[in-house]
């Protein structure tokens, strides 16, 4: 099986979004059996077993493995313990093609569930722009003020899409960051 993709320039340099999208639509039954069993490979190693979160790249890295090829937009939450050690992914909400409805009180009592301490928000963008709109930054600020009133701390909150993935703590828009 041969593809145009160098895929260890595209394993080498994330932050060009060309190569995500020609990788992406180049995919076959087969590379799409070995991306999700990747996946699961992450989730059974990584995931289950709850390692601390030290490197937001990583974080991203994952994220982009579980919500890069979604057609329409869901919005994930990556619970976390004191220690920032991962109890649990779930994507929550699934909407459109561009947007979809988030429901703080789902994720407060999935957070009160789980008994987490801290937790990363993500969404994904199927339009490729990883730019927040005025409705995220909304709904981020909502979610940290009030997961805040449970002493619970929203630690970042992701756009994924084509390119390198947005950080709303990286670019000062998360108040408890």
């Amino acid at each position: 099986m041969t593809t145009n993709i160098d895929t260890y320039a595209l394993t080498q340099d994330t932050e060009n979004p060309r190569l995500w999208s020609d990788f992406l639509s180049d995919l076959t039954a087969i590379d799409t059996w070995i991306v999700h069993r990747a996946i699961e490979i992450l989730d059974e190693h990584v995931i289950k077993h709850g390692p601390k979160l030290s490197c937001p790249q990583e974080v991203k890295d994952y994220l982009r493995l579980q919500l890069i090829n979604e057609q329409r937009e869901v919005f994930a939450v990556v619970f976390m313990d004191a220690l920032h050690r991962v109890i649990a992914y779930e994507p929550l909400f699934f909407g459109t093609i561009h947007q979809t409805s988030v429901h703080p009180r789902v994720i407060v009592q999935r957070a009160m569930s789980l008994n987490a301490a801290s937790m990363i928000l993500a969404h994904n963008h199927p339009s490729g722009s990883t730019q927040p709109s005025e409705a995220d930054k909304l709904l981020t600020k909502r979610l940290t003020s009030l997961l805040e009133s449970i002493d619970v701390r929203v630690l970042d909150h992701f756009i994924i899409g084509e390119g390198p993935a947005f950080s709303f703590a990286e670019n000062g828009l998360l108040t408890n960051a």
